[in-house]
């Protein structure tokens, strides 16, 4: 059953407007995303411009609102201040303080509380050591800055061309990465929509400037233009305005936590993992050892493509020769 009020978050905003687009009534998108048909009526109520809703511009109106109400002052005496600092000493989060004082009848916010912690650390106090994750300083709920699918000027999948969900021509990409076990190495993976071709590149670290760099690379010197690719909201794929110029293409973000819109890419990671376990680190694995992988996959038939190869696919009527395919 749906619940009660549910604060609408960027991500869910994302779902909003797809589920909007597809024509789906407010009970229905409600119904489907677990909240309450009223929380849908309001966001759409409150946040539609001039063009309809759109989720970029609906977050951005929400933020501006509660910038607003921020600016209303908040006292904090020194005797609240005394008793958020105990229950912090006994490891208490700043949530967990927030809401027992609101039943105490004493509204404090808990992101108040955070800026209270860092204020302290500045100014050489240790009250962020008893925070769960202590080193890393906390994103306000609906900075723009927290969380996946916060990709600056992301182009949601919704305005991706209808042609791209056919499969019919070579030169639309799904891109994720595959990350080593403690998170030692990644591997960018990129599969082709229509011919299921794969590239595949190991990277140190699983960076944005890593990302750009190891695509150009890899799609660069391709037989067939770099058409769309549709990519996870991973922070590794900021980048994606340099990728999109430096290729000539047009790059889209998959719904947050939609990941059946890139299924084939998804499966792909799958197939690589066969090869490289999820206990396997990837700071060993060399270069060799993920082209000899790449060509693997590219030569071993696939039923969905009649039982020919993802290379014979992708290479067809080409002047390509029998040697690219085993990268001689």
């Amino acid at each position: 059953m749906p619940k009660g009020y549910h604060h609408v978050t960027r991500d869910l905003r994302c779902q909003i407007h797809a589920l909007k687009a597809m024509g789906l009534s407010l009970r229905t998108i409600a119904c489907k995303l677990n909240v309450a048909a009223s929380t849908i009526s309001r966001e759409i109520r409150r946040n539609t411009g001039q063009r309809g809703y759109r989720y970029s511009q609906a977050d951005s109106k929400a933020e501006a609102r509660r910038g607003k109400a921020s600016r209303v002052p908040k006292k904090m005496t020194e005797a609240l201040k005394k008793e958020i600092s105990e229950r912090l000493q006994e490891d208490w989060s700043p949530e967990q303080i927030a809401g027992r004082f609101k039943r105490e009848g004493k509204v404090v916010s808990y992101e108040t509380i955070y800026r209270y912690v860092w204020q302290d650390k500045r100014n050489g106090g240790a009250l962020y050591q008893h925070l769960r994750h202590h080193g890393k300083r906390y994103n306000k709920r609906g900075s723009g800055k927290a969380g996946r699918g916060c990709i600056p000027n992301r182009i949601d999948i919704t305005e991706r061309p209808a042609t791209v969900e056919n499969k019919l021509r070579i030169g639309d990409w799904e891109g994720d990465t595959i990350i080593g076990a403690q998170h030692k190495g990644a591997i960018l993976s990129y599969a082709d929509r229509h011919s299921k071709f794969t590239l595949l590149k190991k990277m140190m670290r699983k960076t944005a400037n890593n990302v750009h760099a190891a695509t150009v690379e890899k799609m660069r010197a391709l037989p067939h233009k770099v058409l769309t690719i549709t990519y996870d909201n991973g922070k590794e794929f900021s980048d994606h305005e340099k990728i999109a110029a430096d290729l000539n293409a047009s790059c889209y973000f998959a719904t947050p936590y939609h990941s059946w819109e890139r299924g084939l890419n998804e499966h792909t990671n799958g197939l690589v993992r066969q090869y490289l376990p999820k206990s396997s680190t990837f700071d060993t694995v060399t270069d060799e050892k993920i082209q000899w992988i790449e060509n693997r996959l590219n030569n071993r038939p696939r039923k969905v493509l009649q039982y020919r190869t993802p290379f014979e696919v992708f290479y067809e009527n080409t002047t390509t020769t029998e040697c690219v395919a085993l990268q001689c």
